[in-house]
């Protein structure tokens, strides 16, 4: 199918639309978090468009700014950008449409929300910018997915927000800056040439792997402060259980720094992580 901005299923490939999988279920939580239950139909609806188009227009302007060295590197060289499937003027006003459709999504939930439409919109773009300047860059990402649970509850009680949103925007954030230490392993060597600011490529790939570590031990204890904060029963400590197996599995693959093993660990497992989590926040406030 064809759309202003090329094909439907090269704009899924730039966006990578499958890996919504990692935030939407967050945001879910936050929202379900506040409402204790149920969240209104209406505001589920805005926060997942909000959602979906906050970060189809992160990853398209990741793409855009990125594209120099997407050219040069032999793992990129197929995204639609390089091969011209999509042009970069449309990509530009993909961008330009997508951060409409997310600000009139917050305007249409709450003012909190649409006063921090802009702001959000920003933090995620400088993303795209961090690689070259920081190692610390897989975790701008992390908080930038961090912003889920947040998003989902001010979506529904913008006017009290609790230490448990909090909590778990640590708890998205430290995993979240994990797996992508992980998939930087993936480019290591391209990240060497091109002076790029991977931890991997800075400090080396034992300490990456070592933070990675500590990254998924501080999320399980997050998670856990979460459940304690938001007054959850006994399944959101077996699903905290449950995280730290599929962190533990996640570290035993890539412990000899395999690159075959990235997406399994990156996508496999993480995709698990996320709805198993939404999951637990349901049966801890329900049972």
């Amino acid at each position: 199918m064809r759309t202003p901005f090329g094909q439907f299923a090269d704009i899924c490939r730039m966006v990578k639309i499958e890996h919504s999988v990692f935030a939407l279920p967050y945001a879910w939580a936050g929202a379900v978090l506040a409402a204790r239950g149920m969240p209104p139909v209406r505001a589920l609806i805005f926060l997942t468009i909000g959602m979906v188009a906050a970060r189809s227009f992160a990853m398209a302007f990741n793409r855009l700014v990125d594209l120099p060295f997407d050219r040069a590197n032999p793992r990129t060289s197929s995204r639609p950008l390089v091969t011209g499937a999509i042009s970069t003027g449309k990509t530009w006003a993909f961008c330009a449409v997508t951060a409409l459709v997310f600000i009139a999504a917050c305007a249409c939930l709450n003012s909190l929300c649409l006063r921090l439409a802009v702001p959000a919109l920003l933090f995620a773009a400088a993303y795209s910018l961090m690689k070259r300047f920081t190692p610390l860059c897989h975790f701008w990402l992390g908080a930038t997915l961090g912003l889920a649970p947040l998003a989902g509850w001010i979506s529904v009680n913008p006017d009290s927000i609790t230490l448990a949103p909090f909590l778990l925007f640590f708890a998205v954030t430290f995993w979240v800056g994990a797996f992508d230490v992980y998939y930087a392993f993936l480019d290591l060597d391209f990240d060497l040439e091109y002076n790029l600011c991977s931890l991997p490529s800075v400090h080396g790939q034992k300490t990456a792997l070592a933070l990675a570590a500590f990254s998924h031990v501080m999320t399980v204890i997050f998670l856990t402060l979460t459940g304690f904060a938001a007054g959850l029963s006994w399944p959101w400590l077996l699903v905290c259980l449950c995280t730290a197996v599929l962190l533990l599995m996640e570290r035993r693959l890539m412990r000899n720094r395999d690159p075959r093993h990235v997406n399994m660990a990156f996508f496999t497992l993480n995709g698990i992580v996320s709805p198993v989590v939404l999951l637990g926040v349901i049966l801890g406030i329900v049972v």
